[in-house]
């Protein structure tokens, strides 16, 4: 597959990762949440890759904007995401970081979003999971430093033959967004692009409305 890479001329940093783990998980229900914490970078950017390069797969594009309540652009706010590989697993990691991070697997990775709010993933296309009429998809939450972190409405695709209407609307809670995408390619062999924009809050059970300030 084709490979790419977003560039961006302001790249947002957010120089102690760790810090942001007193963020605390909220929008619960929400099993393995604090996995989101595990093996986090020192050093976050807001472009960031999943698949490393050679990974078995179509190259995909993930972009998107993080805004608050009042639409306006939400900058050192941190997306992590992780999918399955083009087998439909969960690839364990080289090393152990903990039952609930292992769940996850190695094809996982975070952005912190830069002063317009925008973050980006490049990675592969995940395959539904292996022997199960699921659609594929890329599960998604969201880290605001000092604040909160919790799950996101997960990336589907609509070209996904396993997405029907009843999967469809298993998809639609809207925590932050929507996550329904629709792949697209500039051109033949290019990478496929998604793009998932996110509501800081937005339908999330006991988000405390943290000002940025916070």
């Amino acid at each position: 597959a084709a490979e790419a890479e977003i560039q961006s001329t302001d790249i947002g940093q957010f120089p102690d990762a760790h810090l942001m783990s007193r963020a605390p998980v909220v929008g619960l229900p929400c099993e393995g949440c604090e996995a989101v914490f595990a093996g986090m970078p020192d050093k976050l950017e807001s472009t960031a890759r999943i698949a490393p390069r050679g990974e078995a797969g179509e190259t995909m594009v993930i972009v998107g904007r993080v805004l608050d309540s009042t639409g306006k652009p939400r900058a050192n706010v941190v997306v992590y995401a992780y999918h399955t590989d083009a087998r439909g697993i969960y690839p364990p990691p080289a090393e152990s970081l903990g039952a609930a991070a292992d769940r996850h697997g190695r094809l996982r990775g975070w952005a912190v979003t830069d002063r317009d709010g925008r973050y980006s993933f490049t990675t592969i296309r995940p395959a539904s999971y292996a022997g199960r009429r699921i659609p594929a998809h890329v599960h998604m939450h969201v880290i605001e430093p000092g604040c909160a972190t919790y799950y996101i409405d997960e990336i589907v695709f609509t070209d996904d033959s396993l997405l029907t209407p009843a999967e469809r609307s298993q998809h639609q809670e809207n925590r932050a967004g929507s996550g329904i995408t629709t792949p697209h390619r500039d051109g033949p062999g290019r990478p496929w692009r998604v793009q998932r924009d996110i509501r800081l809050g937005l339908n999330i059970p006991g988000h405390p409305g943290c000002s940025p300030a916070n």
